[in-house]
């Protein structure tokens, strides 16, 4: 134990450093257009040689990429409650339908005719339909997706972040959307958490507050996803053998029990067992694991790695979102909630 402890030391640590650098960076940007966890993936990217020169960090960056990065999504679940889930969700559920199924639909074709690989495909389209790099970071383990391609993902998605909360609320003011409506539309149509914040308050108190409950019940997908993608991964990795056809999956060797604890979390919570004073510390802990995971993908990933993969990737990923920009729109149009 103190050997493991020994070895993951020095990885973790540097994470941690990456984190608190990146946190403080992100602070000094207006708008927080560039969130500290996208921040943590650039800074960690840009310390990759450095990284590559000194072995010693391996075994604890990776082990922050994947242990911590589980316990900051089950600390997540602190941010969420049935009760208000329930209460925007019964409104917000029908549009997410759409923008998911446009999500991952579209996205799948196109990437088959770009010929992408279809673990990146999936990160891109799930970073679109759920939560942006939170559900890259959840997705991308079980999936086993390379480093670089949830970098990319999670690149590509921050991309179009920025354009949408500089663009949405001129939009929403030009088309004179509703406070609710317009809320309605942030959550389910922009990825990154921070991004639903900037781009939902900068309409209205009401509009950032409804927003931000629907995407926090988007962020309650991330469990059927990362069950159904962890089946799946090992449906497409496991090779049938000569006379014996496809093994059977071992849905108990693969299942991914942090998202048990995760929804734990959440019952907790919404059972009022978690003392009030405690939620904004789980948070901010929750918040600074997932900082320090991504800090880690950074880390293990260079500029390099990202250029290699291409354009068309960044091409499917622009289009997918701006796809369920329009369509979150349409269904609230169509539907009477404009």
């Amino acid at each position: 134990m103190l050997m493991k402890l020994k070895s993951i030391a020095p990885g973790v640590l540097l994470s941690a450093c990456v984190a608190v650098i990146a946190m403080f960076l992100s602070s000094l940007i207006p708008g927080d257009i560039i969130g500290a966890a996208v921040m943590a993936l650039l800074v960690g990217m840009a310390l990759n040689p450095v990284l590559n020169r000194f072995k010693r960090f391996d075994t604890g960056v990776s082990y922050t990429g994947n242990m911590v990065l589980r316990i900051g999504i089950i600390l997540m679940g602190v941010n969420l409650n049935f009760a208000e889930v329930l209460n925007v969700g019964k409104y917000s559920l029908f549009v997410m339908i759409f923008t998911m199924a446009a999500a991952f639909g579209a996205g799948n074709l196109i990437g088959k005719v770009f010929g992408m690989n279809w673990k990146l495909t999936n990160l891109l389209s799930v970073s679109t339909a759920i939560c942006g790099g939170s559900a890259v970071a959840a997705v991308g383990p079980v999936i086993k997706a390379k480093d670089k391609d949830v970098a990319y993902a999670i690149s590509s998605t921050f991309i179009f972040d920025v354009l949408t909360v500089v663009a949405i609320p001129w939009i929403g003011a030009a088309l004179g959307m509703s406070d609710t409506g317009y809320g309605l539309w942030v959550g389910t149509a922009v990825n990154d958490t921070s991004s639903v914040v900037a781009a939902g308050y900068a309409f209205s108190e009401l509009a950032g507050n409804t927003s931000v409950i629907v995407k926090l019940t988007r962020t309650l997908f991330i469990i059927p996803y990362v069950l159904i993608f962890s089946v799946i991964s090992e449906r497409l990795e496991t090779k049938p053998q000569a006379g014996h056809g496809r093994r059977t999956v071992s849905l108990k060797k693969i299942f991914p029990y942090f998202i048990v604890l995760f929804l734990v979390v959440v019952a907790v919570r919404s059972a009022g067992i978690i003392p009030e004073i405690l939620i904004p510390g789980l948070s901010k802990a929750s918040r600074f694991c997932m900082v320090m995971a991504l800090a880690a993908i950074g880390l293990k990933t260079s500029f390099g790695d990202i250029r290699n993969i291409g354009l068309k990737p960044m091409f499917l990923g622009f289009i997918v979102d701006t796809l369920v920009v329009f369509v979150s729109i349409g269904v609230q149009i169509a539907t009477g909630r404009f």
